[in-house]
């Protein structure tokens, strides 16, 4: 016979009212319940995790290696014997000089302009694109150009990595502008 089975049973008929038994019990039950649930309370933590750190990987579809400051690209605009690249506004206007409009890219029949734009030009052709409507990380046409320009193969292009807005982050420094 199991030795504890009678400790067991006596601990069981004593009333439920008995403060220290009552107590004891309580935690009993509450360790084997949390012994039972840590488990899986351990893998759906991990798996949290796990998601978390794939989301924020796959947050934005460019590098930080592929935001241009505009500094450098104003510069390269500025100096005659630079290769130029090719620079695509993909908001509501080209404002900065040699830029190309297709309009917001964040509309389909826009995207397909950038997409007809860009079916003409080498895989590894320069290319910056830039909105400048509101800071990128809340902007609704950066994401979905770039995206394009991943799909379509493309090997150097970069986002411009406004700030704030054109205004702010291009025209009130001074930096070249389309006349």
């Amino acid at each position: 016979m199991d030795p504890y089975k009678s400790k067991r049973l006596s601990l069981l008929s004593k009333s439920p009212y008995d403060p220290a038994l009552g107590n004891r019990m309580k935690k009993q039950i509450s360790l084997s319940r949390t012994k039972r649930y840590l488990p899986f309370v351990l893998i759906a933590t991990l798996i949290v995790v796990l998601v978390a750190q794939v989301s924020w990987k796959r947050a934005e579809p460019w590098q930080p290696a592929q935001l241009l400051e505009p500094a450098d690209l104003a510069a390269t605009i500025n100096t005659p014997d630079a290769k130029q690249p090719l620079i695509i506004s993909i908001g509501p206007a080209a404002t900065i000089k040699t830029s190309v409009g297709v309009g917001p890219a964040g509309e389909a029949e826009n995207l397909a302009k950038l997409e007809k734009l860009l079916s003409k030009e080498s895989k590894n052709r320069a290319i910056v694109i830039y909105c400048g409507c509101c800071p990128f990380k809340n902007c609704p046409n950066v994401r979905p150009a770039f995206t394009k320009l991943n799909e379509m193969g493309f090997k150097n292009h970069k986002l411009l990595n406004i700030a704030k807005n054109l205004k702010t982050d291009w025209i009130d420094k001074g930096y070249p502008v389309i006349e």
